[in-house]
């Protein structure tokens, strides 16, 4: 059955048209995301819900969302969706945060020219019919110095753009690296230094709680005097009336805003001020740019259901087509591997350690992490996935650590797997051969060659004879075809392991049988999805 995606916001046509060529069953109904009762009526039949900033992927919706798999947001912002409920029911968020990167940056250029000039006020004034030229002495570009705070896609743009205008241009963001500043021309600061120096100062940087208020009374106070401040990134970044204040007593001589702390803003201390340029939330408003996002997401959800790819992912690493290709046996050995652990461990986990070894080490560690966290995860929830686990494990305290290494041993690559709880530590590696299967080759540090089977049978004993004789008599005499039968060893006389595909789940009396022999220390049914 394909997959099915709803369309609840105004995406193009061309877009939709992407959804229906890669074989997707997609039904567009651009006005029912406005409809809350309606949307949360239907929801519940889609794989992907894809969306801009009407619809409300609140944390009820999601709730009836039972089979959702993706939402994708056609734009950067995803406000407008409960990441933190999407995550722990195992929902992939995705934005688009490129197909609007040269209009934004192009809007917070022009309302810096706009509050430089004084054009809105002026051109209100004339359209008037007045001729106020002397009212309207504005300010050049040339020579000042502006200040970026946020140095990332859109500020970047903005960076070379301001350049072009002979601006000197100073910006502060904690990722940009000297090389990097260097490379695009800029000067790299600190805040403080910034909000001393800046003639104008435009903001381009996500809304956390590292950023907001980042204009904040007190630095507002430490502006220069004079300083104009553009904001056509996230509202919430400056204290509006701080700053209505200080353009009210000249400290701030104007301001341009495309974003406000409330949205719609149908109020805001920074209205009807003089020299005061507000729009509502334009930053994306250009063909070409609703028109690239729509695609993109489209793109970006059509990948991600019908071949695993997962693109600008705000819950999930990243995986391309082409490592999902590749990737795709590991991805399932992780999730087998932690599968193994998880259904040998009864007791709380304190700690998973995963080693990653030879070719192993060289592909995307965040998704194979995510994947053995979810295979540790399903014995607590069945429903677990790559999203969901990280999140569960994290309200759970349990510590996740990672270790790469150069190939050590006889395989290109492999995989190990380290539980730890109050009472002991268990560990279980696997790789993939050379047929794409996966293979675990390592339990207890005893070495093994087990095919990863639906269902099979784990046992541990001490090496002495009779034990084959035992498991497979009992297996036979009761119905229980064995598809592939494993052993190891630690040594001589050692500790012993055995582990059974069998066709079929193990039936309880069977292991009470085995159980009554007296020769085994553990006997353990384990099942796995091998679909």
């Amino acid at each position: 059955m394909s997959p099915k995606v709803l369309v609840s916001d105004k995406l193009s046509e061309t877009a939709v048209q992407i959804f229906r060529d890669r074989g997707i069953d997609v039904d567009f109904m651009p006005d029912v995301g406005k409809d809350k009762e309606k949307l949360a009526e239907i929801i519940g039949d889609y794989d992907g819900l894809a969306i801009r900033s009407a619809t409300k992927a609140t944390a009820k919706l999601i709730e009836k969302a039972k089979t959702l798999k993706v939402i994708g947001r056609a734009g950067i912002g995803v406000d407008n969706v409960d990441r933190e409920a999407a995550s722990k029911a195992g929902i992939i968020v995705m934005n688009t945060p490129f197909g609007n990167m040269i209009t934004t940056a192009e809007h917070a250029i022009s309302m810096m020219m706009a509050v430089a000039r004084q054009i809105p006020e002026a051109n209100a004034s004339t359209h008037a019919g007045k001729w106020e030229k002397s009212r309207f002495m504005g300010v050049e570009l040339t020579g000042k110095t502006l200040g970026v705070i946020g140095a990332g896609n859109i500020g970047s743009i903005v960076c070379d753009r301001a350049k072009g205008l002979k601006m000197k241009v100073i910006a502060y963001d904690p990722f940009l690296g000297q090389e990097k500043a260097d490379k695009m021309g800029v000067e790299k600061v600190e805040l403080e230094e910034l909000l001393g120096r800046a003639d104008f100062i435009t903001l381009h940087v996500p809304l956390t709680d590292q950023t907001k208020n980042i204009l904040s009374r007190e630095n507002i106070a430490k502006l220069k005097p004079g300083v104009r401040i553009v904001n056509c990134a996230r509202g919430g970044l400056v204290d509006e009336e701080a700053l209505a204040e200080a353009l009210t007593s000249g400290h701030v001589a104007g301001a341009a805003f495309d974003v406000f702390a409330v949205e719609p803003a149908t109020a805001s201390p920074l209205f009807n001020l003089p020299n005061v340029v507000v729009t509502p939330h334009l930053g994306a408003a250009t063909t070409e740019a609703q028109e690239n996002v729509a695609l993109q997401v489209a793109e970006q959800m059509s990948d991600y259901l019908l071949t695993g790819a997962v693109t600008n992912a705000l819950n999930m690493p990243s995986v391309t087509a082409e490592e999902a290709k590749v990737m795709g046996p590991w991805l399932k050995l992780a999730e087998h591997l932690g599968n193994f652990t998880g259904q040998m461990t009864d007791e709380p986990i304190e700690a998973v350690n995963i080693l990653y070894d030879g070719e192993a080490s060289a592909m995307n560690l965040e998704a194979l992490t995510s994947a053995v966290i979810a295979g540790i995860m399903k014995r607590v929830n069945p429903d677990v996935n790559m999203v969901s686990a990280p999140v569960i494990a994290k309200e759970r305290g349990i510590a996740i650590s990672t270790t790469k290494q150069d190939q050590s041993g006889a395989f290109e690559g492999y995989i190990k797997v380290t539980v730890v709880t109050g009472q002991r530590e268990r560990s279980v590696g696997g790789t993939v051969f050379s047929d794409g299967k996966p293979r675990f080759i390592q339990i207890k540090g005893i070495n093994i060659d087990a095919e990863i089977g639906r269902h099979m049978l784990y046992t541990t004993n001490n090496d002495e004879p009779g034990i084959i004789g035992a498991l497979g008599q009992t297996m036979g005499e009761n119905g229980v075809n064995i598809a592939n039968f494993t052993l190891g060893r630690s040594d001589r006389g050692g500790e012993a392991i055995a582990l059974l595909y069998v066709d079929d789940p193990v039936p309880a009396p069977v292991m009470e049988k085995l159980g009554a022999t007296g020769l085994f220390r553990q006997i353990k049914p384990l099942s796995f999805d091998v679909a």
